[in-house]
């Protein structure tokens, strides 16, 4: 028999081994094979309802940016090395500037931003800094799958809140009481707008959430990343602006990733309280050095590009609602509200308790790729499918129309 350090080992080794598949990314490979191997042409071509990526690329003035680094760097000016851990101080003062400028948040400086290798990066400093192993986090269910995937490998106890239509598919203080009575909690996280229903807290009920965690001397994490991708009248709310009393139970994780276009570009931040800096500062250090130099000078000059980058919101906007309207005509009567991002969340349970085959079904016979919802939630998500609308409006459209025409091909045996 082995010792008990060793053990511990092994335990902690298998358990980063078993962290599941992105089924998405499943799917993603799936459509890639029919178009590799001809079979797309059959179905008129993939229709890419599936990929949270916009399918345009980084702003102008980012590529612009880009450019100019490559120059300086070909002029011998520059050599693109390491930055500073935290990042390059005119991206973290333009992060700052941003807080003030769209929230009106004037007390966030610079020293607060830790900028990232993307949001994922964010997301394990963050919860490395912030939880212990065997400590209890909280999320929502259906939610972002890597959350719970990061936490499990890091040997985290996660606690699903299981969430559906009647509070629009996000945790309310209620929830929170109901399922975590027994034992306390470590730390919440919260999405909004969320992946993958699209759902928006109000600015009330992101108030009462931040509330419950300061009260209860839990970290509130607040995932941002679909902030500026909004329908309704008000944008979406910061955890930085909640009033009355302190933030230092707030970490707040953005990325250019989802409303600035530059996914590959693999550049985040977070905003986090004094008393993980210096652990954040560090965990930097030893994990990812710092996000990619060129990405951060991109990043800079990507704050600037609003004119271009909300007429992809316009287009967005206009393909929920072709998606809204026609979907319920294909059979998805049951959608969620969609107030933000880029996605909206069925409920097939009228049609099948197999939403894997379902989207297997679907791909094969109309060439729509959507993905099962099996990734957002591990009790329930084979009732429910998610379809992603960034891409352009014809894509939409022609999804729509040949998931009517083809109703009667993909439904049979769901």
């Amino acid at each position: 028999m082995g010792s008990p350090a060793c053990d511990d080992r092994l335990v902690a080794s298998l358990r980063g081994a078993s962290t599941p598949l992105f089924r998405v990314m499943e799917v993603i490979k799936a459509a890639h094979d029919m178009t590799v191997s001809g079979a797309d042409l059959a179905v008129g071509g993939i229709k890419h309802l599936e990929v949270g990526q916009p399918s345009t690329g980084a702003p102008r003035l980012a590529l612009d940016a880009a450019r100019d680094s490559l120059d300086a760097c070909a002029r011998g000016e520059t050599t693109l090395g390491y930055t500073v851990a935290e990042g390059v101080d005119p991206l973290r003062e333009r992060i700052a500037r941003h807080y003030r400028d769209r929230y009106g948040v004037e007390d966030v400086d610079a020293d607060a931003v830790v900028v990232t290798t993307g949001s994922s990066a964010a997301f394990i400093l963050s919860f490395v800094a912030a939880f212990d192993p065997g400590d209890r986090v909280a999320i929502a269910s259906p939610g972002y799958p890597c959350y719970r995937n990061i936490l499990e490998a890091l040997g985290c106890e996660v606690v699903s809140i299981p969430v559906d239509a009647s509070t629009d598919y996000q945790p309310t203080p209620a929830l929170l009481n109901a399922f975590l009575a027994a034992k306390p909690i470590r730390g919440l996280i919260v999405a909004s707008p969320s992946n993958p229903t699209g759902t928006v807290l109000t600015r009330a009920q992101l108030f009462a959430l931040h509330e419950w965690c300061h009260e209860r001397g839990a970290w509130f994490v607040s995932d941002e990343i679909y902030h500026q991708i909004e329908y309704g009248e008000d944008r979406a709310t910061t955890a930085l602006e909640t009033p009355n009393g302190p933030r230092d139970c707030a970490i707040v994780i953005n990325s250019f990733s989802k409303y600035h276009c530059m996914t590959g570009w693999r550049v985040g931040w977070c905003v986090v309280p004094p008393r993980l800096r210096d652990a954040m500062r560090a965990l930097q250090q030893n994990l990812f050095i710092n996000a990619p130099t060129i990405a951060q000078h991109a990043a800079t000059a990507a704050f600037d590009c609003d004119d271009e980058l909300v007429k992809h919101v316009d287009r967005y906007r206009v393909n929920r609602e072709i998606l809204l309207r026609g979907l319920p005509k294909a059979g998805f009567a049951k959608l969620s509200s969609a107030g933000g991002a880029y996605y909206i969340y069925a409920d097939v349970s009228d049609m099948t308790d197999d939403s894997v085959g379902l989207c297997k079904r679907i791909l094969e016979t109309t060439g729509v790729a959507c993905v099962p919802g099996v990734d957002f939630d591990r009790e329930r998500g084979l009732k429910f499918v998610r379809f992603s609308f960034c891409d352009s409006t014809e894509t939409v459209t022609e999804a729509v129309r040949v998931l009517i025409e083809k109703v009667d091909e993909w439904r049979v045996g769901g």
